[in-house]
């Protein structure tokens, strides 16, 4: 199979389903953004760090793959008509959710309380987790925007929101666990 297919060579390009839709539709900017953040995971999952974090990316960017897929499947075209789901692998499901809301309850365990806004940064591996946090939101956004006017599997949107909080804290575990210097943000005052 060739990597090019010349078929969005006029600026289309195909849903799971054959639907063709402009390469600037929302839904292409959705799951384009789940697939840029893949990659900033895989970034962060390549730098020295705790086996049980990689673990979890590795897990993260395996749920990644099938938002992507089911952001990329056209609502109109998911059911075939023998009735069954075009897409055929395991849906996002609550244990998903729950995996990430159990490592967030963990890190949180060892880590002082938050009594500030935090400035992104401190050490490359902490700021590769805030730029994935930054490209998390924006995932989410986009795919706000498109369940406005084409349903979203709703496990989608909540596992997008909570994979941000899951990086923040990781970005604030990692800053402890790599003795880094977390620089609170403190509002300059009136002279």
């Amino acid at each position: 199979m060739k990597v090019y297919t010349k078929t969005g060579d006029n600026g289309t390009t195909a849903l799971f389903g054959g639907t063709r839709v402009p390469k600037h539709h929302i839904r292409i900017e959705s799951y384009g953004t789940v697939d840029e953040l893949n990659s900033y995971i895989g970034l962060i999952r390549d730098q020295e760090m705790n086996q049980l974090y990689k673990n979890v990316l590795i897990e993260i960017q395996d749920r990644l793959f099938t938002v992507g897929a089911i952001l990329a499947t056209d609502p109109e075209k998911a059911i075939l008509k023998n009735g069954k789901e075009r897409l055929n692998i395991p849906k996002i499901s609550v244990a998903d959710i729950e995996l990430l809301e159990n490592e967030i309850d963990r890190m949180e365990e060892s880590l002082p309380q938050m009594t500030h806004f935090v400035l992104p940064g401190g050490h490359t591996t902490v700021s590769y987790c805030h730029i994935a946090r930054c490209v998390c939101r924006r995932a989410e956004r986009l795919s706000v925007s498109l369940n406005e006017t084409e349903a979203v599997d709703e496990s989608v949107l909540k596992y997008l929101n909570r994979l941000s909080d899951y990086l923040f804290v990781l970005a604030r575990k990692l800053t402890f666990d790599l003795n880094a210097e977390e620089v609170k943000w403190i509002p300059r005052k009136d002279e």
